[in-house]
């Protein structure tokens, strides 16, 4: 495995050699960690079955979960999916960024059919991340890429994080940083007349139903799904080892604590640990830091983590979302 440390504000990593080396691997069926505003990705050429095998086999991932596509472009995106009018607005408003959009797969693209777990629609992005955008520029090639981690547990936000969990896997990380975003893509479902929610993330239901001018429908009941229709659907997901305690108003010595903003809950100077997500009580700050102290608080050895309450406004229902998964029974 190879590691490639660059600045992503400095164009000079464009030009590195790296880039044809990272390039030639990813056409070569290979699998490479590229970091997102979002989260780092596990990435392969989406028209080659056998890497999309590859990321199903490193990431021990269910093949009837689909793969978000990332893309350089609308127009790149254009050349795969059928888009409606609402899908154009949507694209318009939020790419590159964290919207992912599940629309109808045109017949002609060569998206392979295990990236798409066989339905006859298909999850696209253009991430605001420059590295992964450019890559899949620079290759021609759509990128499938869901979080570099072992399926079911918690998303990576640092390279280090791939590393320690997937290094065998990989012929390439690519280290820019820390993401930015901190918490993976909002998916929408155009796939029908009906708009739906089917993941909160990064961006918020409220500014995606001001664009569409109309209510989306709820992603609840899509958590119990056998086969979603979109990646991290799964109803147990982004679990650390610790089991996870939702919204407690105390806090116990035994266990870890994830608090939320300035007010200190009774026994908090008295537990195990302690991560404040955002101790100014910032949604945005919290989701950036959400991945990085469940790590940080499953390091720890508790054999529980109690979160405190977290609102679901804006941010908070995409960290809520990931939060409810991470508790979730586990198979």
């Amino acid at each position: 495995m190879q590691r490639w440390t660059l600045d992503p504000s400095s164009p000079d990593w464009q030009t590195s050699p790296e880039v044809e080396n990272v390039c030639a691997a990813l056409l070569n069926g290979e699998l490479a960690a590229i970091p997102t505003e979002t989260v780092y990705g596990l990435a392969a050429d989406a028209t080659n079955g056998i890497a999309c095998a590859r990321i199903f086999e490193a990431k021990g991932r269910p093949q009837f979960n689909p793969l978000i596509s990332h893309v350089a472009s609308l127009a790149a995106a254009e050349e795969h999916a059928i888009f409606s009018d609402e899908a154009r607005a949507l694209a318009a408003a939020f790419w590159p960024g964290p919207l992912t959009l599940v629309l109808p797969k045109k017949k002609s693209s060569p998206i392979s059919d295990l990236a798409t777990a066989g339905l006859d629609t298909v999850a696209l992005r253009v991430p605001d991340g420059a590295v992964m955008r450019f890559l899949s520029e620079k290759t021609g090639r759509p990128l499938a890429a869901p979080s570099a981690n072992t399926s079911g547990k918690i998303s990576p936000t640092r390279a280090e994080d791939v590393i320690a969990d997937l290094e065998p896997s990989l012929s390439y990380v690519i280290d820019a940083g820390p993401c930015a975003v901190g918490i993976e893509s909002t998916i929408i479902g155009l796939g029908d007349e009906t708009p739906r929610l089917l993941r909160p993330g990064g961006v918020s239901r409220e500014d995606i139903e001001q664009v569409l001018g109309k209510i989306l429908q709820g992603a609840a009941e899509s958590m119990q799904q056998d086969a979603p229709t979109a990646p991290g659907m799964l109803s147990s997901h982004y679990a650390p080892n610790a089991s996870m305690i939702l919204n407690v108003s105390e806090a116990s010595p035994e266990d870890a604590l994830l608090s939320f903003g300035p007010e200190r809950i009774p026994g908090a100077d008295k537990a195990h640990a302690e991560f404040n997500l955002s101790p100014e009580g910032n949604l945005a700050e919290a989701a950036s830091n959400l991945f990085v102290a469940m790590r940080a608080l499953d390091a720890t050895g508790a054999s529980s983590i109690r979160v405190q309450f977290i609102p679901s406004l804006g941010l908070g229902e995409a960290i809520n979302d990931r939060l409810q998964r991470a508790a979730a029974p586990r198979n």
